[in-house]
């Protein structure tokens, strides 16, 4: 039943399909199959599915405690939980800047899918050779205008739903594209499977290959179960901060990486089968695949039903598009809630103002691939540099504080009122729970930082 307070979300499968939203984004249906490819496929994803269930609920649910506990932007809701002390006020900084910059970079390429949308409507595929469409995303991307143009536009999107508020933007909004994310997959899901040599797709994602399995393809696995349901960066612990009392967080947050995980399962669905109905095609081409590749193979494969080959591709950037607004929404709102908290700014005023700064530094990402690609800093360009901070070191270092200010920091009875709903429902995994955020998840984050910043490789 609906609710009348606005500064929650009124419904249980709002939140969840908000959070859901969060979670789902570009890296789905790119890093996804990117990792499953370069990686050998099934016995990949059963690895990941393991340490989703293990290692990235968990971390998850930290998120959600700490916010919902605090009903508050996340920086006061670390100090809050923590008992007032200041220290992790400061510490609760660090995701609203990661934010920041996420959707700064993000906004960029969420653009390009924006304007391939465009391209797919009036059938700017057809007709092209293979080199073509390289050239073509090259001359896109390294444009000083057109790409800003695309940004300006998705912030703007962003913008005006975050602005209406959590009930009328974000919740509201969530139920809109999530099912229309969902439809969108399974159509493309059906061309996939209608395709010649579909089948050798279906058989690297479904029969497994454990002789392929090493110590690096289980960091990779472990990476991209924190990655995927994008924690450590507080946009999960700033929704949470909208959950109603009696939401059972460890059960909402399985529903989450369920959701997330069958995205990213059915992104593979579509895009091997794809990718081995072409010869010479690798699947692990990475975010090429989805600007270069893709629309070739679209074009090639559906070369003699030409209404199917325009209906995949328009289909599959509209998927893009939403999977891109439903996670760049909760890193809007993020960083807008900290204003709207901290500053007592009218939430249109704090939207506005996290935009104007996200649109300045996307600007800068954007022309990075162009007309400032000679301009950089330690050796990257401004998309490079923000993408490292967040990926390499922000994401790694937030998720390892939310687990030893949870597991460490925390009084055990606020954890465990939280996680009971102060003893309404059971929760019989919570030994198992505190056990893992207290040992088990920070030695796992570390162990892909190191991962990430290439340890490993120089160790070798």
């Amino acid at each position: 039943m609906a609710i009348k307070d606005k500064n929650v979300f009124a419904s249980k499968i709002g939140a969840i399909l908000a959070a859901a939203g969060s979670a789902v984004g570009l890296g789905n249906v790119w890093r996804f199959p990117t990792e499953t490819g370069a990686n050998g496929g099934a016995a990949f994803i059963l690895i990941y599915v393991l340490f989703m269930l293990v290692f990235g609920v968990p971390i998850m649910v930290t998120e959600f405690a700490i916010g919902r506990h605090a009903q508050s932007d996340v920086s006061d809701s670390f100090q809050k939980m923590s008992g007032g002390k200041r220290a992790w006020r400061l510490m609760g900084l660090l995701p609203v800047v990661s934010g920041v910059l996420v959707l700064s970079y993000y906004s960029v390429v969420a653009g390009w899918t924006l304007h391939y949308v465009i391209e797919a409507l009036m059938n700017g595929f057809a007709g092209k050779e293979s080199a073509q469409y390289t050239s073509d995303f090259e001359a896109f991307s390294s444009d000083p205008v057109q790409p800003i143009i695309w940004t300006v536009a998705i912030i703007a999107m962003t913008c005006s739903i975050v602005a209406l508020g959590v009930q009328r933007g974000i919740e509201r909004g969530a139920k809109i594209m999530m099912p229309m994310l969902f439809v969108f997959i399974i159509v493309l899901v059906g061309c996939s499977l209608s395709l010649p040599d579909a089948d050798k797709g279906l058989a690297f994602l479904l029969k497994p290959d454990f002789s392929k399995v090493t110590s690096s393809v289980c960091l990779s696995a472990m990476g991209q179960a924190f990655f995927s349901l994008s924690v450590g960066i507080g946009c999960l612990c700033t929704y949470a901060c909208y959950f109603r009392k009696d939401v059972d967080l460890m059960k909402d947050g399985l529903s989450v990486a369920s959701i997330d995980t069958m995205v990213a399962l059915f992104s593979g669905f579509i895009i091997f089968p794809a990718v081995y109905s072409i010869q010479g095609l690798q699947p692990d081409a990475g975010p090429s695949l989805v600007f270069i590749t893709l629309p070739n193979v679209f074009q090639q494969v559906f070369g003699g039903m030409p209404v199917v080959a325009y209906i995949a591709s328009l289909v599959f950037y509209l998927l893009l598009v939403m999977a891109a607004l439903t996670s760049s929404i909760s890193m809007l709102e993020m960083a807008a809630a900290y204003f709207l908290k901290n500053f007592k700014m009218p939430r249109l005023t704090a939207t506005l103002l996290v935009s104007a700064v996200c649109l300045v530094l996307g600007s800068f990402c954007s022309l990075s691939f162009g007309a400032w690609k000679d301009v950089t800093i330690f050796g990257m360009g401004f998309f490079d540099l923000f993408d490292f901070l967040v990926a390499k070191l922000m994401m790694p270092i937030g998720g390892t504080l939310m687990c030893v200010f949870l597991g460490w920091v925390v009084d055990e009875k606020v954890l465990r009122a939280e996680m009971t709903n102060n003893g309404t429902i059971k929760s019989p995994l919570y030994p198992v729970y505190r056990f893992i955020i207290r040992y088990f998840a920070p030695l796992c984050i570390m162990l892909i930082f190191a991962n990430e910043l290439g340890l490993f490789d120089f160790l070798k």
